[in-house]
């Protein structure tokens, strides 16, 4: 089996896309279509789901980001991630990333 690609580059979502259930429990709604480097992309599986988190200076943990592992309709398997809390106005447009590629 090939090794990931690493890629971490932003991807555009697709406009109402994301999945409504996922976000009733107040985690990143997943788009199901989304667009990077100019090529559409269609989620046609969820592999695997998992967060990390960070600890504050006030030792408080909060979450950083969500991760999706997923295959797509031209059989890549993809992780991507979103990110909770961008650092910036700027970053906040650059939420959902694609981070690795197979």
């Amino acid at each position: 089996m090939p090794e990931p690609q690493f890629i971490s580059e932003p991807v555009t979502p697709a406009p109402g896309s994301f999945n409504p259930t996922i976000m009733a429990r107040g985690e990143p709604g997943l788009p199901s279509h989304f667009t990077w480097r100019k090529q559409p992309h269609t989620i046609v599986e969820v592999i695997e789901t998992w967060a990390t988190s960070n600890r504050s200076l006030c030792g408080e943990t909060y979450l950083r980001r969500h991760w999706y592992k997923v295959r797509t309709d031209n059989g890549a398997i993809i992780t991507l991630y979103a990110e909770r809390q961008p650092q910036s106005a700027r970053a906040a447009k650059k939420r959902w990333w694609l981070y690795t590629m197979e």
